[in-house]
């Protein structure tokens, strides 16, 4: 699997090298995290990880030299208590998760820089990183942190899954075992690919799972395999495909946090 540039790996930087480093209120931290959870029987544990990492390494590498971008090391473990049920799910309580990443913000903040991107993978924790970030910028006005997912950048999934997929293959499905035959292709074991969806979901109703309108759930709710979707139809092709979209999305996105200043209000731009 590829791994960060060594030039722009954190942890391979010296104490004085960070110290004397120029311009570090614009230069971009980035903390890649995922999960160690169950991705069925075809899928290893590491998937929400190994996307962020593999992402995140190629952007590093078609990055503009001129832009100033670090990867913290990866922070493997989540909040994955959805998948309790099935085996081989480590998973963090949320004031674990709370206070880990706070810790890992003030420290990035103490050493001087003034922007950090949580890069997250794992569908199960989006909310967590918002907090940190909201009640981190609260306490440190001059502290911009980015709660980003992995997957919301433009990208050429939507082109290649079916309208069902889209909604409703949210784990271990198309999209992610394609991805993962593009990454770490010798993990994964077509063999054993199955398709599930979930069953007795509301019909003609605004709630649904992941929609502006959800409704608590856990893996056993859902699926009996750990699946929800169609691996039996990923292809390494539509992975290397979505991967590639993902990367040129990623190094967009972090150029922007390079360029971002933080909104300022003023009086004089009242109406």
């Amino acid at each position: 699997m590829n791994y960060f540039p060594a030039d722009r790996y954190f942890a391979y930087l010296t104490s004085p090298a960070i110290a004397n480093m120029p311009d570090k209120e614009n230069v971009v931290i980035l903390q890649p995290m995922g999960a160690i959870e169950q991705h069925g029987a075809h899928l290893p544990l590491i998937v929400d990880a190994a996307i962020s990492i593999g992402v995140l390494a190629r952007a590093l590498a078609k990055l503009d030299s001129a832009i100033s971008a670090y990867a913290l090391p990866p922070l493997y473990y989540g909040k994955s208590n959805e998948h309790n049920d099935f085996a081989g799910t480590i998973t963090l309580r949320s004031q674990t998760m709370l206070a880990v990443l706070t810790d890992i913000a003030e420290s990035v903040y103490r050493a001087g820089f003034r922007k950090l991107a949580l890069m997250n993978s794992h569908g199960g924790q989006p909310q967590i990183l918002e907090i940190v970030a909201r009640d981190l910028h609260e306490k440190y006005p001059d502290f911009i942190i980015f709660p980003l997912f992995t997957w919301r950048v433009p990208n050429v999934a939507k082109d290649l899954l079916t309208a069902k997929e889209l909604e409703l293959g949210i784990h271990a499905g198309d999209a992610e075992t394609s991805l993962m035959l593009a990454l770490l292709p010798e993990q994964v074991q077509m063999d054993k690919a199955v398709t599930e969806y979930p069953y007795g979901l509301p019909e003609n109703s605004l709630l649904s799972m992941e929609s502006a309108n959800p409704f608590a759930w856990v893996m056993r709710d859902l699926t009996r395999s750990g699946v929800l979707g169609d691996a039996k139809a990923a292809t390494k092709e539509k992975g290397e495909q979505i991967l590639d979209s993902l990367v040129d999305g990623w190094v967009q996105l972090i150029e922007d946090m390079y360029k971002f200043e933080q909104p300022k209000a003023y009086g004089d731009h009242l109406l």
